[in-house]
């Protein structure tokens, strides 16, 4: 698939967090040599710092960016879009492609700026793509085709995995994909302060027993990626705490800080059991099925 971006130059507009982070693991999976790779960001001091951690052409001028780039990844905060595609539209047309991966801004927005037929793809990725285990959605505009979806893979599958969807779903994508991990983060959170009670560690050393948690949590989506849905991970979780919940936690058998005797109780257990129960009860329209269809080996 790298095939499809062989001899193009990509300009990354906006190398903010995701920006450089995406630019950087380009440049690490060898995806494009820095020579053809451009980047802009706001302030010149930061343009030198980057400049000098890249090793690439790092500007402020998104038209000169713009103008030498086949792909134009549009990585700024979306109240910016719109005077960004303002500054680079004339240096566009249906022969580049532009990515955007700004948040909630959909592609006839994007397409009704720029004109010309520009093909546009919208891409978004989440947090994990930072240690390369990223899912990133993909939807087409009306000017892509299969070729330029094609690109975009290529570009964020070396972050992760990637997904197609309707644009209809790209809302989903962000809140459920892009927004989910912050969720999983709190009830990783409360599992954490959790087991410093159990062993009573001092809150401020909680960070030392996060790997734990961590690690269990990872086997757990693995479990699900490779084997069965979600539901049917639920149940049989929850069967195994029941039964073993009688020596552990007192009669009832709850799970600790979710409420059984011996549990925090309290907010860290609401909070965790508010997380848990939004993710797991999201309803079938909200595109969670075309996401898990996504496994990750």
């Amino acid at each position: 698939m790298t095939d499809v971006l062989d001899g193009k130059r990509l300009a990354v507009l906006g190398a903010g967090k995701i920006g450089s982070l995406l630019a950087r693991s380009f440049l690490e999976q060898k995806l494009i040599i820095p020579e053809r790779l451009r980047a802009t960001v706001r302030q010149p001091e930061r343009a030198r710092v980057l400049a000098q951690d890249l090793r690439v052409d790092v500007s402020t001028d998104n038209r000169a960016a713009a103008s030498e780039a086949d792909v134009v990844l549009l990585c700024v905060k979306p109240q910016s879009v719109a005077g960004v595609l303002e500054a680079i539209r004339s240096e566009l047309g249906p022969e580049k492609l532009v990515i955007s991966v700004a948040a909630s801004v959909p592609t006839h927005y994007i397409e009704q700026r720029l004109g010309a037929d520009v093909p546009v793809v919208r891409a978004m990725p989440n947090t994990p793509c930072a240690v390369g285990s990223g899912m990133t959605g993909l939807c087409a505009g009306r000017f892509a085709g299969p070729g330029h979806l094609e690109t975009a893979r290529a570009l964020f599958e070396a972050v992760g995995r990637t997904v197609v969807v309707d644009e209809k779903l790209m809302d989903a994508v962000t809140g459920l994909s892009a927004s989910g991990p912050a969720f999983l983060y709190v009830v990783l959170e409360s599992l954490v302060r959790r087991a410093d009670h159990a062993r009573r560690r001092p809150h401020g050393a909680r960070d030392r027993r996060a790997p734990r948690p961590a690690q269990g949590r990872r086997d757990d989506a693995r479990r699900v990626h490779h084997r069965r849905h979600p539901r049917a991970r639920r149940g049989r979780a929850a069967r195994d705490a029941h039964q073993g919940g009688g020596q552990s936690h007192g009669a009832g058998g709850a799970a600790p800080g979710i409420g059984g005797k011996g549990g925090t109780g309290g907010k860290d257990g609401t909070v965790c059991t508010i997380a848990v129960f939004a993710a797991l009860a999201a309803p079938p329209e909200w595109g969670v099925d075309s996401l898990a269809a996504a496994r990750v080996p």
